[in-house]
């Protein structure tokens, strides 16, 4: 018998060792990479690489979407998901990389764009650079797959690949069937004070085409191309896209804003990391965009091209002795992937929601994500008929079902545990704070959208009706906590600190067990749903938009909308640099650590001045003079005013001019920069 164990564990040890080896030998096969790079530079790779510098944001996003983010060492300070990104070296920003921030990491291999001349020329020969250009669908995906085979990822890079061509497939069918006079004519504005839009070889106009629409055809290609007013007219676009969170100034000049797009309602916004960028959410933003220009045919239930349907289940590890499971059920809602968090009780429950009030006999609680291009289907159905009918498809039965309703992915649920003695707390929570976070007493209301902080929470107590009532307050403030501690910004007053989105929902399980009457700030039980929430909403953005509190000072201006290019003119009074090399000395600046330090206490002090708790500037003030006067290492420089008044908030104000100041000081020092 003895014999017989060991020979059975010799066997599974050799076999498990045989397996090992194969997937060795697989990984070996993926080298050498050879091939030709958008500059016609020949390249082989003949190993993985493990010390990347990636200077180009889209190919960093697919480097950890392969999972092969271990090999990047440095980034620019334009990569910000997924949350990773945060422990990665910033060596600058896009435009003007720091040659000595990347040499400093001792790179094998960088991904440049065809701009970064300078580092092609400065690490030629010293280190192996691949630009890697896209000009349309195809090109996107060959590059994935590209990458794939450099960093031994094949299988990964053929999932994202597939992912993509799917939804790319799935609208071909939608819009297969709009007749060629309903087809409409897209265009995207790059430009926010000029007209300024891809060239017509432009990777951009191929997901236009792609989405079911017409795109221009001025006859240049490029990137960017600059149009005519009388260009414009001729399209005469009957969609108007752009990224970001403002309508750009242009469309509101004279001969500008008579084209049948605006004079309709037709601009959309969405976020520039999938409008501007050819990577691993092409298939997405085709999507979205194509249900944003169709929304009117894709909303036909008739005109869906596959049925309603659920697609698969996974499970969600509760622990309490009322939940019978929990599990993330994804399915196909108008044709969408939608996913949905069940929890399932053994016995009917009382719940009290923000979004429906108080219900009781409720079997199952959830929370439900709808994707985006689903986000204006179906909107004049109202709020009920959408419950309905997400009912329906998960074979739910709306009486004994309470949803909540999110834009935020259950890929990126937050399970966050709490426990104290014979205490248990569970919030779960998904959480998007980038479109429409608010400061609740400043912003005003008005509409209403599915929520997008949205927490699920249960105990395995017994909540009396005031304790779920006070439960409601204790979330909400752990909540606004957190998003104080993240620096998350009002989307419409950045300059103002969020206390939430304008649609956060919250669902409190009466629970079973001991029996408890209060959930406030001074009960254990108040504190451990506050701590619940506060965890779960840090990971919950983290997961979903990748923000931590560890990301750069770059990241935290342009969350508060602040863009050196759009507020600095283009020649500075005083100054022997151009605008473009004075921004690139002051990008390198907020990547160092004593500079980046200043700004994170101008970033604090400006939040209380806004608020009124500081008044008198001139210490900051003087601080700054004294940041300025030792980069430019002269005692007695000029102190210069950058900024017309109302650009910025007056702390702001003065610590930028005190780095762009300091900066130009230093070209005209006899110590030199």
């Amino acid at each position: 018998m003895m014999k017989n164990l060991h020979v059975h564990t010799l066997v599974c040890g050799l076999l498990v060792l045989l397996f090992s080896c194969l997937g060795r030998a697989e990984n070996l096969l993926a080298w050498p990479v050879n091939g030709t790079d958008s500059q016609g530079q020949a390249f082989v790779i003949e190993q993985r690489p493990r010390r990347v510098v990636c200077l180009v944001p889209e190919i960093s996003e697919i480097i950890f979407a392969l999972g092969a983010g271990d090999a990047l060492v440095g980034i620019t300070q334009h990569t910000v998901a997924p949350a990773a990104a945060a422990q990665k070296k910033v060596v600058g920003g896009f435009f003007a990389p720091g040659l000595e921030e990347i040499e400093a990491l001792g790179p094998d291999l960088i991904f440049a764009a065809d701009l970064h001349g300078a580092v092609r020329d400065h690490f030629q020969g010293k280190c192996r650079l691949l630009t890697l250009n896209v000009t349309d669908i195809d090109s996107a995906m060959a590059r994935i797959e590209l990458l794939g085979r450099i960093f031994g990822r094949e299988e990964a890079a053929r999932g994202i690949v597939a992912a993509n061509r799917g939804l790319l497939d799935l609208i071909a069918r939608k819009v297969a069937g709009i007749p060629a006079e309903k087809r409409q004519r897209a265009v995207r504005l790059m430009g926010g004070e000029s007209l300024m839009v891809p060239g017509d070889d432009s990777f951009q106009n191929d997901f236009i085409r792609a989405a079911g629409a017409i795109p221009p055809a001025f006859g240049r290609n490029g990137k960017i191309i600059a149009i005519s007013p009388e260009e414009w007219q001729r399209f005469d676009p009957q969609v108007v896209y752009g990224c970001g969170n403002t309508k750009p100034e242009i469309l509101e000049a004279a001969g500008v804003k008579e084209v049948s797009a605006l004079q309709h309602n037709r601009f959309f916004s969405f976020p520039c990391d999938f409008t501007c960028r050819g990577g691993v959410n092409v298939g997405n933003f085709v999507a979205w965009l194509a249900a944003r220009i169709y929304s009117e045919e894709f909303s036909d239930v008739v005109k869906q091209v596959q049925p309603d349907q659920l697609l698969a289940e996974k499970t969600v590890a509760i622990d309490l002795p009322y939940v019978r499971r929990g599990r993330v059920v994804e399915s196909s809602i108008r044709d969408f992937k939608n996913r949905t968090l069940l929890v399932d009780f053994k016995s009917p429950q009382t719940i009290l929601s923000s979004l429906e009030g108080p219900r009781e006999a409720v079997a199952t609680v959830g929370n439900h994500y709808y994707p985006a291009p689903a986000w204006g289907l179906g909107h004049d159905e109202g709020v009920e008929a959408m419950r309905r009918r997400t009912c329906a498809v998960l074979g739910q039965a709306p009486e004994e079902t309470s949803l909540l309703f999110t834009g935020a992915d259950m890929n990126n649920l937050s399970v966050s545990r709490q426990d104290f003695q014979e205490m248990t707390v569970y919030a779960l929570v998904t959480a998007g704070v980038t479109s429409n976070a608010v400061r609740m007493g400043h912003d005003s209301g008005n509409f209403y959208e599915p929520g997008t902080i949205n927490v699920l929470l249960l105990t395995n107590m017994q909540l009396s009706p005031r304790a779920m009532t006070r439960a409601m307050i204790s979330a909400t403030e752990g909540k606004t906590a957190a998003l104080a501690d993240l620096d998350i910004r009002s989307s419409y007053s950045p300059n103002l600190p969020a206390t939430g989105t304008g649609t956060d929902n919250i669902l409190v399980v009466q629970g079973e067990g001991t029996a408890i009457d209060n959930a406030g700030g001074h009960t254990k039980m108040g504190e451990l749903i506050a701590r619940a929430v506060h965890e779960g909403v840090l990971e919950a953005v983290a997961r979903q938009n990748g923000i931590t509190r560890e990301r750069t000072i770059p990241a935290r201006l342009a969350e508060r909308r602040i863009s050196l290019w759009r507020l600095l003119p283009d020649e500075l009074e005083g100054c022997n640099l151009s605008r473009a090399a004075t921004i690139a000395e002051v990008e390198k600046l907020l990547i160092d650590s004593r500079y980046a330090g200043f700004m994170a206490a101008a970033l604090a002090a400006s939040d209380a001045e806004q608020a009124g708790l500081l008044t008198d500037l001139r210490a900051f003030s003087d601080w700054g003079s004294t940041v300025g006067r030792s980069l430019g290492q002269t005692a007695d420089s000029e102190w210069r005013h950058r900024f017309a008044a109302g650009d910025l908030p007056p702390v702001l104000a003065l610590a930028l001019e005190a780095l762009i100041n300091g900066v130009c000081a230093a070209q005209t020092s006899p110590a030199g920069p």
